[in-house]
């Protein structure tokens, strides 16, 4: 899947577009997609100055991204709803990710139950885990 493609079905633009990449995708079942972090994103600035981290909850969001991707490739009726953040469980941040690192997101469908949808995501740097989640993605109803 190309960026064009990434662009399509995600809502979110620079700087907030956390995806670059799907690697794999297998419908009903799985996702898998980078980021790549440079020292030039905005939040490596004040997020450390002299110690640049990527902001744990961005890693979150990074994951919670790559979870729509997912629910929209999986069912092509929701390309154009908007989905957003339900809640999260389970978080554990394991490592710093720093500029340079290649974040693999890779998120596994637990549950779907009407809109919404249950993730179990985590996320590799150099194949060792930095953070993992549950996390759930809501189908946004028009009022």
């Amino acid at each position: 899947m190309d960026h064009n493609e990434i662009l399509e079905l995600l809502p979110h633009r620079y700087p907030f577009l956390l995806v670059d990449r799907i690697s794999d995708f297998v419908a009903d079942e799985s996702i898998t997609c980078i980021k790549n972090c440079t020292i030039n994103e905005p939040f490596f600035q004040g997020h450390f100055p002299g110690e640049p981290i990527m902001p744990g909850v961005l890693i979150l969001e990074a994951m919670a991204q790559a979870g729509i991707l997912f629910a929209k490739k999986t069912e092509p009726s929701l390309k154009d709803s908007l989905l957003v953040f339900a809640g999260m469980d389970k978080v554990k941040f394991r490592r710093p990710v720093r500029p340079g690192d290649q974040l693999l997101m890779k998120l596994t469908l637990l549950k779907k139950k009407a809109n919404i949808w249950k993730m179990k995501g985590e996320t590799f740097v150099d194949g060792k885990i930095v953070a993992e989640a549950e996390l759930m993605a809501a189908v946004q109803k028009e009022e």
